[in-house]
């Protein structure tokens, strides 16, 4: 048990130190699957839909988030919610970005049957290419972690640090692909001061 000030921030730091190494051993991982989902994402007609359930759903927020507001429509679709009615917001035109660790969360593979009838392409994110939910989808991205950096091994923690890494990834590379630029990122952030800032600039540059 940590018992001083030195214990706790060199613990601290240790954890620190564990997720950034988790994330250079994720880049290893990366192949073709990537670029599969990079162009699914940059082609889709309609909006990215991301989904999950628990930790992976809030993650999928934030993935979703940020997406939009680099120019690629997004929002966040909860897998719980899709099965009792939310799978209306869903079309043929759409790509899902399917989030689950196991790869194996019922709530998330129960959405597989509908999407298929609907006809929108999926990927998904899970720590195994054999898992139920990579096997059932269009793509799908291996994103594993050695271990959590809990002391029990078990909270969400380096796995869920991979993912966000991942979709921030997909999101940037897929803005830069669609030739986003700063004027549209302030269009995008209209009420925050960066936004404001680059607002002004194109206003500026534009009245010339």
């Amino acid at each position: 048990m940590l018992q001083n000030k030195e214990e706790i921030i060199s613990a601290i730091k240790e954890k620190i130190l564990a997720e950034a190494a988790a994330l250079t051993r994720l880049a290893q991982d990366v192949d073709e699957s990537f670029s599969e989902a990079v162009k699914l994402i940059s082609e889709c007609k309609a909006r990215v839909v991301i989904t999950g359930v628990g930790k992976s759903g809030h993650i999928g927020q934030k993935i979703a988030a940020s997406m939009a507001s680099l120019g690629i429509p997004a929002f966040f679709v909860h897998s719980c919610e899709s099965l009792h009615g939310d799978m209306g917001m869903i079309t043929r035109d759409d790509v899902v970005v399917m989030i689950s660790n196991s790869g194996k969360t019922r709530e998330v593979l129960d959405m597989l049957p509908s999407l298929k009838i609907i006809g929108a392409k999926t990927i998904s994110m899970s720590n195994s290419k054999t898992s139920p939910l990579a096997l059932g989808t269009d793509v799908s991205l291996l994103v594993k972690v050695d271990k959590e950096i809990d002391h029990l091994n078990l909270a969400p923690t380096a796995s869920t640090t991979a993912v966000l890494a991942v979709g921030d990834a997909l999101a940037t590379v897929c803005s830069e692909m669609k030739g986003f630029r700063r004027q549209d990122f302030a269009l995008s952030h209209p009420a925050g001061a960066l936004g404001q800032q680059l607002l002004a600039e194109y206003q500026k540059m534009t009245s010339k």
